[in-house]
């Protein structure tokens, strides 16, 4: 990751738990995102229709709060309402400061970023649960949920007026999560797959700069992997395999994570997309300066195993009132119920 260039830092000290890496916009506001995203696009896109992707927050809104007909609304506490619009607002600024860095003929155009926004607002939506699902948190569909909100987008898309984008969102939404292999998402437009690599790179940095992303692991992701039989499970001979002890045992794998997906994916697969922040920020990256203070941080915390360092505790943005408490309850029960069948 790129260092921080001298100078002055122009970001905030400390910030609010459920605001942006700048401190500036309410990240667990649907209607602060959907300003602070139109006002970006106004300003590369003067004159361009908002009105469909201001649809499709709204749409959002209400499946992810269970207003929406037909679903219950997100019950899954890491990826919860509020982590989709950190990774909206991420999304608008890499394609502002994307298009604003490339020359003519490389940038994406406003029909195609927008395609790209509406795939970021969507690209969770694969954890919420229909009514009358069976399944008891939408963690349980954590290996498919990416094929899940592909088949929404198809649904949804077309009500925009956006159903010839359709093939494209339905595949480059698999640049945020690990379903597809990168080398199977096959695109005819090097565009389409540059604007899936500032997906893929807006959903890892902005969870990762969250002010709260330490805690969030241990407490909130967590509890999703054991749900989802990520973090324990059977192996071919059927015994139990053990990934992750714990919530602290999470995180102690968290420094590695981080580098893997720095080499694999950031700078990798999505060619450092993320410095395309910087031309908004004046040569600086706040997401790549939080990302670094976490690590920095962490790695305190491990080698001297201060755990109660690590006490904010913010506020969760789903439908259910009792989230935490509900999930821990779900995964005490999936412990048990895994553990004695043993």
């Amino acid at each position: 990751m790129s260092s921080v260039p001298a100078g002055r830092p122009r970001f905030p000290r400390f910030r609010r738990s459920d605001f942006d890496v700048t401190d500036t916009v309410q990240v667990s506001s649907t209607a602060a995102v959907t300003r602070a995203v139109a006002d970006l696009f106004a300003a590369q896109w003067p004159g361009q229709p908002f009105a469909p992707l201001e649809t499709a927050l709204t749409t959002f809104d209400a499946l992810f709060t269970g207003r929406l007909a037909g679903y219950n609304g997100v019950d899954t506490v890491y990826h919860d309402r509020q982590h989709t619009l950190d990774v909206v607002l991420a999304m608008a600024r890499l394609l502002v400061g994307y298009e604003r860095t490339v020359s003519p003929e490389q940038r994406l155009g406003f029909d195609r970023a927008a395609m790209g926004l509406v795939t970021a607002v969507f690209h969770d939506a694969g954890y919420i649960r229909e009514t009358g699902d069976a399944h008891r948190n939408g963690a349980e569909y954590t290996s498919s949920h990416v094929s899940r909100s592909a088949r929404f987008l198809m649904r949804f898309m077309p009500t925009i007026g956006m159903a010839a984008w359709v093939p494209v969102a339905t595949r480059i939404v698999h640049f945020s999560g690990y379903e597809v292999a990168f080398a199977d998402i096959h695109l005819d437009d090097w565009r389409d797959r540059k604007a899936g690599h500032l997906l893929g790179t807006a959903d890892l940095i902005a969870q990762m700069a969250d002010r709260c992303y330490l805690e969030k692991c241990r407490d909130r992701l967590y509890p999703e992997f054991v749900l989802a039989g990520v973090a324990t499970g059977y192996d071919a001979g059927g015994e139990v395999r053990v990934r992750y002890g714990s919530g602290l045992d999470l995180l102690r794998h968290t420094p590695d994570f981080v580098a893997r997906t720095k080499r694999d994916r950031l700078d990798g697969e999505f060619g450092s997309a993320y410095r395309y922040i910087e031309p908004l920020f004046e040569g600086q990256n706040p997401y790549i300066q939080a990302i670094e203070q976490h690590l920095t941080f962490l790695n305190r915390v491990l080698k001297t195993e201060n755990w109660p360092l690590l006490r904010r505790n913010p506020p969760c943005f789903t439908y259910d009132p009792n989230p935490l408490p509900n999930v821990r309850q779900l995964m005490l029960g999936h412990l048990r119920e895994l553990w004695g069948r043993s």
